[in-house]
């Protein structure tokens, strides 16, 4: 008898042990640190969170995290997307989307500039749900590209959100953690990037470490102030002279020129233009010029002193010290190569006709073989 009770009660601790096993496979949810979190993102910004998340990871007295796994797209670049190369060199589990790992195992999701919507089934895997690393201050510049257009837009203020997301639509749940951040002057979106990337890797952190009581303190977002950040485009690189100021231009380069440089056409080729500067300094000259001279938008002139392009542009003019035709040019080179020849065989004709103008992009949709369309853009100028 005593026999039997004793083998029921050994039977009964080892159901109980296994049970206890398949929850924790299944993702039981905890109530405290460390955290089994399944990441999502793409860029460099991204990136530095998942190495934030990968410190915490690390062993000490009171863990974090311990179990850390990631998800990304497939990338067709050689060199491979910043998240994934991250995730690589931790050597991290790593699956791509729509591929999203083992269901069920993870207290928590984090999303970092991903671009994709996440199913709202998905998103109920997750016990505490899934945060998202926003790089502004929401509501304003919801959308993939919040950094560009603050920088594009002028912003003096921008900051990080750290929030719930929702399903079906993006960067509307409520706000967890925020954090605003003065724009330095002068600052490009990479720049900006980098400064806000670890600031929000910090806050994301700092939210894990009191993740229960960070929810309880969630507030939805206000219904004033609603921007959105719509994607890059290649059509934004193009600059518009008879409607782009010299600030609005300057800050467009600043915006999308290190990775998207800008672009208009010459005689008919496109031309891409870098290192654009301020012409304050020079501005009598041109303006002397233009007293003198048909000169309109696009219209380029050379001010040898500083070795600058001057063109006009909508109520005024920028410079220019750099330009990519066939290959990479100097604005001497180009002074002496295309617009020193035009004058000398142009030189009854108005300033007005030596200019760049507007290159529109129009889009054309193109059959392959299989029938799967894929955008290709057209020339013209305005």
């Amino acid at each position: 008898m005593r026999g039997r009770l004793l083998r029921a009660w050994r039977e009964g601790a080892a159901a109980a042990a296994a049970a206890a096993r398949g929850l924790a496979e299944l993702g039981a949810p905890r109530g405290k640190p460390p955290w089994r979190v399944l990441f999502f993102g793409t860029d460099e910004f991204a990136a530095e969170s998942l190495r934030a998340l990968e410190a915490a990871r690390e062993p000490r007295e009171e863990p974090l995290i311990d179990r850390l796994e990631v998800v990304t797209l497939p990338s067709p670049l050689p060199r491979g997307l910043p998240v994934k190369n991250c995730a690589q060199q931790f050597q991290l589990p790593t699956h791509d989307w729509p591929d999203t790992g083992p269901s069920g195992q993870f207290d928590v999701g984090v999303v970092a500039s991903f671009g994709r919507l996440l199913s709202e089934d998905l998103i109920l895997q997750f016990p505490y749900g899934v945060l998202n690393v926003h790089p502004s201050y929401l509501p304003r510049w919801r959308g993939p590209a919040p950094i560009v257009h603050a920088v594009l837009h002028g912003d003096t203020v921008t900051g990080v959100t750290i929030m719930q997301i929702k399903p079906k639509r993006f960067d509307v749940g409520p706000i967890i953690k925020q954090e605003r951040y003065a724009v330095p002057s002068q600052c490009t979106a990479k720049e900006l990037e980098a400064i806000l990337s670890k600031l929000g890797a910090n806050m994301l952190i700092s939210v894990l470490k009191n993740l229960p009581e960070s929810l309880k303190n969630k507030r939805e977002q206000p219904n004033e102030g609603v921007t959105f950040a719509p994607k890059v485009t290649i059509a934004m690189s193009c600059i518009k002279w008879e409607e782009q100021t010299p600030e609005h231009i300057l800050r467009l380069q600043r915006a999308i020129g290190p990775t998207l440089p800008l672009q208009t056409l010459w005689m008919g080729n496109t031309v891409k233009l870098l290192d654009f500067v301020e012409v304050h300094n020079i501005r009598s000259f041109a303006d002397q010029l233009l007293n003198e001279h048909g000169i309109v938008p696009g219209s380029v002139l050379y001010h040898k002193l500083s070795q600058t392009l001057v063109v006009r542009c909508k109520e005024g003019w920028v410079g220019v010290k750099t330009v990519i035709l066939k290959k990479k040019l100097t604005a001497a080179d180009f002074y002496n190569g295309y617009l020193h020849p035009w004058f000398q065989q142009n030189s009854k004709t108005l300033h007005g006709d030596c200019r760049f103008h507007t290159l529109k992009l129009t889009t054309v949709k193109k059959t392959e073989r299989k029938g799967n369309g894929s955008a290709q853009y057209k020339t013209k100028s305005a």
